[in-house]
């Protein structure tokens, strides 16, 4: 079965999701301004939500189309194979946005797509009432200067919710957007990792199972498994194949630290339902104690700043404090995320390379220094 597929990204991290996908055997990838698009089987579904540690969902593009008036749009979506998803008793509720668009009422955008694929549905199944008692398949639409693009979520929650983190601290780092640091400082098997301020432990915990190719969402469960559609078979054998990639050899070392023990015995848990809690050593220490326990090693971390936790003058503080514990020293490397312009000021040096992402809805510049 071909299935094209879009991913919604955080901005910033379209390639790495782009290089993802390629990895796990998509064809056809496309990187746009804050999604992926390719294409593969119903396995290739289960894989990608199975195993991508940077998307937020995989949602199947049903089609698009140019829409200027609501008979357009409800011509466009009754002219889309929905029979191929969605079965005669399958929810099928509605929601979505529209930007820059002459059609501007969300609203009534979903109403008139619901009633064109409760048409559509009518006249394949030859019925007139839809129960929607079967499993859920979310219809999300978008429609940006006029371009309606109408998909189908497989993912149910945020593929971010790996099912570790039961609670998390004042302001924790999504779990994607912690990988896909990992990922570009280019943390490998055999690195000491360290955040000495790791609050529930994501960074540290995303970097273990990176390295030992743990899927992350090898334990939980998905939406589209519910789906007539999808045989059970392709959810076990992908599940199966993730498992068998594991690494188990390895000599990835990790170390937290933080000043609040609630935190850090919430980090603990995590690492343990996470099943990396024996790469990982956490401690309760102040970040102006900091000390190394290796020769070399790579740190990244996501400090308390001005928009999240600190004030502005505390958080200008502690970037200069950091500056001081973190030396430019052969062997190491630094990474910090940050929404100050002036860090690299405060810290004390210019940055090797930066990087802008978006942590929630803060924007963002990834400090890295190595060299």
């Amino acid at each position: 079965m071909k299935i094209n597929f879009v991913i919604p990204c955080l901005l910033g991290l379209e390639k790495l999701i782009a290089d993802e996908m390629k990895d796990l055997g998509a064809e056809n990838v496309i990187s746009e301004n804050g999604r992926v698009l390719f294409s593969g089987d119903e396995h290739l579904l289960a894989r990608a939500n199975i195993c991508s540690r940077y998307a937020e969902r995989i949602q199947i593009l049903v089609g698009s189309f140019d829409a200027l008036s609501f008979e357009d749009l409800f011509q466009g979506t009754k002219s889309l194979p929905w029979e191929e998803w969605i079965g005669a008793y399958d929810a099928f509720p509605v929601k979505g946005y529209s930007l820059n668009s002459a059609l501007f009422s969300v609203s009534d955008c979903q109403s008139i797509i619901k009633k064109a694929v409760v048409e559509r549905l009518k006249s394949k199944y030859g019925i007139s009432w839809f129960e929607e008692t079967g499993p859920i398949h979310q219809i999300q639409f978008s429609i940006m200067k006029n371009k309606v693009s109408l998909l189908i979520d497989t993912s149910g929650y945020g593929l971010h919710k790996r099912g570790y983190r039961l609670e998390a601290n004042g302001a924790p780092i999504k779990e994607t957007l912690a990988a896909s640091l990992c990922n570009l400082t280019r943390l490998r098997p055999y690195h000491t990792l360290y955040d000495p301020m790791c609050g529930s432990g994501t960074l540290l915990i995303e970097g273990a199972m990176m390295v030992h190719n743990i899927a992350p969402g090898i334990n939980r469960h998905f939406t589209a498994e519910r789906w007539d559609v999808i045989p059970e078979s392709v959810w076990t054998e992908e599940r199966e194949r993730a498992k068998s990639a594991i690494i188990t050899d390895s000599n990835f070392v990790a170390y937290g630290s933080d000043i609040d023990e609630r935190a850090l015995q919430s980090a603990k848990q995590n690492a343990i339902r996470a099943g990396v809690d024996k790469y990982i050593t956490f401690e309760k220490a102040d970040i102006k104690d900091f000390k190394p326990k290796s020769e070399k090693g790579t740190v990244i971390c996501n400090p308390p700043y001005g928009e999240r936790l600190l004030d502005l003058k505390q958080a200008e503080d502690l970037y200069k404090l950091m500056g001081k514990v973190f030396p430019q020293q052969k062997g190491w490397a630094y990474n910090v995320i940050c929404p100050s312009e002036d860090f690299e000021i405060f810290f004390g040096r210019k940055a090797d390379k930066r990087r802008k992402l978006y942590n929630g809805m803060i924007k963002c510049q990834f400090y890295m220094y190595f060299k």
